[in-house]
């Protein structure tokens, strides 16, 4: 008779326990599985105090009858609860919440965490170096003369939406080659030994996501940390951080109408570094072309001094007059120059395609550092932009979009010349997507001009953000790509205005 009794009240006490009687809160129409949803809500209870560690959760049975849930759910929910540490399953006893539960339980409140005070925060002495060398590109909002706006091209767009429509088909796909699909690689090679002068093979290309992973590879595998590399200055200042992000002591030569100048690496006032990181053939952000002398003297001091040069072509398809300089690359009789590039301007950014051409003997140690950083460029981008260079699409594709760059940049200049021609000496790129312009006295802090445009609704960049360890704050950039003739008549009436209200010195605007 005892054993019939022992039954009935020991399954009544476990009915009586708070994890007998909980009701959690369940909602078929929410996107979440319901057995995700029950865990979320047990492990809540746990956290509010509802469930008290130690007890023991009911037996699927009983809970699928109290829940109205099916036994596979709950069991599926209890799975995840002892999976993450919140139970433990007893063998013929049951599942019980843990006797110590982890103190990083979220709280309840319908799933809302408490802020925790922020003390203690480690962060490695790369980030700290990165957070100190200047603020990053930071998207902005689509506004009159922000940089990195792509104008649309209807034509390009449905071929590039045709030719999407080939490579669907995703039923065979697996990693694709450590640098990148040989189509590609062979089209990018053709289109840059016609358009730029590049000497190399297919084999010596890897497909990057855009120039800023070519840059990031390069940067660690020819330099250690602690190790000096020289920049432009004013510099590109994703390169700039990237440098930083890997140890990097970096050394700014100042930049002039002619590019980097080269004469105190000639005249032996710097250290050797362990490479130079320029853009010659458009500076960022100056908009200067390196002449052609000093292309060649800064070959001869790499061959010479066994250092590398990274030649960043960033946007070299678009140049507006006379014929574009030769690539260092090409000019390189030493195999010291590693050169990369991209088709974010000249395509779109969201394809996130870039390369990056390397001596043929530093192949081996680019396919076997690679696969650390990333395992392999995506295959789908790559074959659509393959089939769009090898159809013999981007010629075409190229000439309308120069055109139309052509025009933005002189509408945009003579607007400028037109209704600030007293406050900014315009110069006039004959390569790129932005132009810069320089004080004409009446301003000395392109900080302070900067944000009070901003605050008007119009992006001018200071160029001063740029710096290495230039001073000038003389300077702001434009960009014209994607610009409508609307937003140049708008933008620059408002920095005509920008100008009248406020005098811009040492800083700060005075009213």
């Amino acid at each position: 008779m005892s054993h019939l009794d022992d039954g009935p009240r020991s399954l009544k006490r476990r009915r009586e326990t708070p994890s007998a009687v909980f009701r959690p809160e369940i909602d078929p129409s929410r996107p979440a599985s319901l057995a995700r949803q029950l865990y979320v809500a047990l492990r809540e209870a746990v956290a509010d105090g509802r469930l008290e560690a130690g007890q023991r959760l009911p037996s699927t049975r009983l809970a699928a009858k109290e829940w109205t849930l099916s036994r596979g759910t709950i069991a599926e929910a209890y799975d995840i609860l002892i999976a993450e540490g919140y139970a433990v399953a007893r063998h013929g006893s049951g599942t019980y919440i843990m006797s110590e539960v982890p103190e990083s339980v979220p709280k309840g409140g319908g799933g809302q965490v408490a802020a925790a005070p922020v003390t203690g925060r480690v962060l490695s002495d790369a980030a700290r170096r990165v957070c100190t060398v200047g603020p990053s590109l930071e998207p902005q909002k689509l506004l009159p003369f922000v940089t990195g706006r792509m104008a649309h091209d209807e034509r390009t767009a449905g071929l590039l939406n045709r030719i999407a429509g080939r490579h669907m088909n995703y039923a065979f796909e697996g990693y694709g080659d450590i640098q990148g699909e040989p189509g590609l690689r062979s089209a990018i090679a053709a289109h840059l030994a016609v358009s730029r002068g590049v000497r190399c093979t297919a084999d010596q290309i890897l497909i990057t996501a855009g120039t800023q992973q070519a840059l990031d590879l390069a940067f660690r595998i020819l330099a250690s940390p602690g190790d000096t590399v020289i920049v432009e200055d004013p510099c590109y200042p994703p390169a700039r951080q990237c440098l930083a992000l890997n140890g990097a002591t970096i050394v700014g030569l100042p930049v002039d109408r002619e590019g980097i100048m080269t004469e105190r690496l000639v005249e032996g006032a710097l250290r050797p570094p362990a490479f130079i990181y320029v853009t010659p053939s458009n500076q960022y952000p100056v908009g200067s072309v390196l002449s052609l002398p000093r292309r060649l003297e800064l070959l001869s001091y790499a061959r010479d001094h066994g250092c590398w040069i990274v030649e960043d072509d960033y946007d070299s398809e678009f140049r507006y007059d006379g014929h574009p300089i030769a690539s260092l690359q090409g000019l390189d009789q030493a195999g010291r120059v590693l050169y990369t590039g991209t088709f974010s301007k000249a395509l779109l950014p969201s394809l996130r395609i870039g390369y990056l051409v390397v001596p043929a003997d530093l192949v081996p140690v680019f396919r076997a550092v690679r696969p650390a950083l990333d395992r392999c460029p995506p295959t789908f981008q790559q074959r659509v932009i393959a089939d769009f260079l090898n159809e013999g699409y981007f010629p075409a594709h190229l000439r309308r979009l120069r055109e139309r760059l052509r025009v933005s940049r002189d509408l945009l200049a003579a607007m400028l010349r037109a209704r600030v021609a007293e406050h900014l000496a315009v110069i006039l790129p004959d390569q790129g997507i932005n132009l810069t312009v320089r004080s004409t006295g009446t301003w000395s802090s392109d900080s302070a001009v900067s944000e009070a445009a901003l605050k008007r609704g119009v992006v001018v960049m200071p160029l001063s953000r740029m710096n290495v360890a230039s001073r000038d704050t003389s300077r702001l950039m434009l960009g014209f790509s994607g610009l409508s003739e609307h937003e140049a008549d708008m933008g620059t009436r408002i920095l005509a205005d920008v100008f009248r209200r406020g005098a811009f010195v040492g800083g700060a605007a005075r009213a």
